[in-house]
């Protein structure tokens, strides 16, 4: 495809979150949204007028909006549920696709969506912006070129204070307090893919989970333990319900330190890097994340790689099938909370290990 001619995208979906990534596609030049789907047509019509969009349609006119606009990617920000049809009518297109996660409310209908984009030739993509945080990929080169060593022990402590009280949740994404299962569901994944980002591949997967606060049906607090194939170890210490002493608990989402055999690097809830060698004093990395859009203006990068990987015809980071590796993390986590044991690889990748 000519780099002259913008990809024409649609999104599908106006809650929350969908206004970072609204807003993202606006500062990338190869890109023109040409229009945009919500369940209700006044929340579609709401985001065209302040994006700039040309038409909106409903839920219902999906497949229409795909048949008249013959959009080259579709953009799908909408609840988990909805995924996989919105999903088959794009791949029956030949349409590309990019799909927030979580990919569907189960395992079983996450291993359909998986097997229908697997089988079609269409591009897919996971938005999975977490890797996509300044910082990671700050730590991941630092880790690269050996800034601390082999690395071999990470552990990050999440507080953020949204999830106590009787209101908790209603202020941004209210349908959190329905969900069956919540923090290793929806934020957690988050976590285990970027400790697969920075470390490798989970050898072993250890849970705990907790619902501090009794208004919601799901866990909203996670102690998670990993080992590493290259024998590095992973704690995720996380609870929404407590609170931060951040200004801005939602920028780093918690505070990391990251252990190696010459030192190691510490991250501040500010997004700063220190860096201690073995016998030496600390001192701050240098480099500027960003405070645009959403944390560390992750989305612009990870909607950025969709498309210049596009382009090219490259694949992306978060294709479906490494993605289910996370996805498996989270069942095997679940599992583990259940049952009070440890989970290893073999037991959990095995494709004759039934997830309840």
């Amino acid at each position: 495809m000519s780099t002259n001619k913008k990809l024409r995208g649609v999104c599908v979906g106006a809650g929350y979150f969908s206004r970072f990534q609204y807003e993202a596609w606006t500062r990338i030049p190869e890109v023109e949204i040409v229009a945009n789907a919500n369940r209700s047509l006044e929340g579609a019509e709401a985001f065209a007028s302040e994006f700039g969009i040309p038409r909106s349609y409903t839920y219902d006119d999906f497949a229409v909006m795909l048949d008249e606009e013959k959009p080259d990617f579709v953009d799908i920000i909408t609840p988990p549920g909805t995924h996989l049809e919105l999903c088959r009518a794009a791949v029956e297109r030949g349409i590309a696709i990019i799909c927030q996660k979580p990919l569907a409310p189960t395992y079983k209908e996450t291993l359909e969506l998986v097997e229908l984009v697997s089988r079609s030739a269409n591009r897919f993509m996971v938005h999975e912006n977490w890797r996509w945080q300044p910082w990671y990929r700050e730590i991941r080169s630092i880790l690269t070129a050996g800034g601390i060593g082999q690395p071999f022990h990470l552990a990050f402590q999440c507080r953020l204070g949204d999830g106590w009280g009787e209101d908790a949740y209603l202020d941004r994404q209210p349908f959190f307090r329905d969900y069956p299962r919540l923090f290793i569901f929806e934020t957690g994944v988050h976590f285990l893919d970027t400790f697969r980002f920075l470390l490798g591949e989970v050898s072993s997967i250890y849970a705990r989970t907790a619902q501090r606060n009794p208004v919601i049906k799901g866990e909203d607090s996670a102690l998670v333990i990993c080992e590493f194939e290259n024998g590095a170890t992973a704690v995720l210490d996380a609870n929404r319900y407590n609170e931060s002493l951040a200004s801005n608990p939602r920028y780093t989402f918690g505070t990391m330190r990251l252990e190696g055999s010459q030192g190691h690097l510490e991250l501040a809830a500010d997004g700063s890097i220190t860096i201690k060698q073995l016998g030496g004093e600390p001192a701050g990395h240098a480099y500027e994340p960003s405070n645009e859009g959403f944390a560390g203006d992750c989305v612009y990068a990870v909607q950025r790689h969709f498309v210049d990987a596009f382009l090219a015809g490259t694949p992306f980071e978060s294709e479906a099938a490494d993605y289910l590796k996370s996805i498996l993390l989270v069942e095997a986590a679940y599992e583990s909370a259940g049952t009070h044991h440890k989970l290893c690889a073999s037991e959990f990748e095995s494709p004759n290990h039934n997830f309840s």
